[in-house]
């Protein structure tokens, strides 16, 4: 498949940044579409356009149908577990509504193929063996996990109704440069912050639960694959999706440790209750898409750490200084 024109959604944010960026350099004619919510201006990669709104808006729809794209990549999302268990209407009218208004447009677009990012680590619940596989049973245990399959169930329908390529990346726990250190943001950018803070580690229940950590570089190098492999026949929902980790767990405990170490803080460790909607074990075998789509983690956890705590420290100290300089 060859694809000139795509939109990302959520394309100031995290992951999304990442993603947009590798498709700027790769010679792509790259849209973004996010609402700031959660993203930032800044994280926009030069050369791409950026557009301002929701998902679920008609605005949206009427970008995805009237801009000429040839690929849809979809990261915009409430991403927010503890949200989800909270309030599970205002997560199903970001992760489904959105998602089906997007979808609208892009079947009265023309959009050849999209690619959607979804959850393995909170798909299949705590059931499935590990490393788990993409055909292990599912059993989301949070109304995000829930959204995201359903969302894969969604893409899979239109796939079959209106002949659209589907992918679908179920990934592991992403961390890595841009990630949000506040609130619900990611373990290794919350605890970074705090380390650099000198503030004590807030781990919820033992720190014994493992999670299978991806670098966000390997993400963005999975969404570029998933843009150029061959379509898939769509038999059942698992026929287009693709697990990206690392198919490795490393516990909380861990991840302190390590965060502390590339930090070169010795923070301490503030243990308490266990969150509901968490899974307690993690990792996702990643043979299918080393297979489907040429692509495998590169990144080790200790160097992506070291990477991500320099990311941190650096602006940081940007801050303090223009701050200073203000003051």
């Amino acid at each position: 498949m060859t694809a000139s024109r795509v939109l990302v959604t959520g394309g100031a944010g995290f992951i999304g940044s990442h993603v947009a960026a590798a498709y700027v350099d790769a010679g792509y004619e790259v849209t973004i579409l996010d609402d700031l919510s959660t993203g930032r201006l800044e994280h926009v990669p030069e050369g791409a356009r950026f557009v301002q709104g929701d998902v679920r808006s008609p605005e949206a729809r009427a970008l995805v149908a009237g801009g000429g794209f040839t690929l849809l990549n979809h990261h915009a999302a409430q991403v927010d577990v503890r949200c989800s268990v909270a309030d599970p209407v205002t997560d199903g009218s970001v992760n489904l509504l959105g998602l089906l208004n997007l979808l609208q447009g892009a079947q009265a677009g023309g959009v050849r193929r999209i690619i959607l990012a979804s959850s393995g680590g909170a798909i299949y619940g705590d059931g499935a063996a590990l490393p788990t596989y993409e055909s292990a049973i599912k059993l989301p245990a949070s109304p995000y996990g829930t959204a995201k399959l359903a969302s894969e169930y969604y893409l899979a329908t239109f796939a079959q109704l209106y002949g659209i390529e589907s992918v679908v990346l179920r990934y592991s726990n992403v961390y890595g440069p841009r990630q949000n250190c506040e609130g619900e943001g990611g373990v290794v950018a919350v605890f970074t912050r705090r380390a650099l803070e000198g503030e004590p580690l807030i781990v919820y229940g033992d720190g014994e639960q493992t999670r299978d950590m991806v670098y966000v570089g390997d993400v963005a190098a999975a969404n570029l694959a998933a843009s150029r492999c061959p379509p898939a026949l769509v038999h059942h929902v698992d026929q287009c999706a693709y697990n990206i980790g690392t198919g490795v767990e490393t516990s909380v405990n861990r991840l302190a440790a390590l965060v502390s170490a590339a930090s070169d803080r010795a923070p301490r460790i503030d243990y308490r209750p266990p969150r509901p909607g968490e899974v307690r074990r993690s990792a996702l075998a990643f043979d299918k898409a080393a297979r489907g789509l040429g692509w495998r983690p590169r990144s080790s956890l200790v160097d992506g750490i070291r990477s991500t705590v320099h990311w941190l420290a650096r602006g940081r100290e940007t801050n303090r200084r223009a701050t200073n300089v203000v003051g």
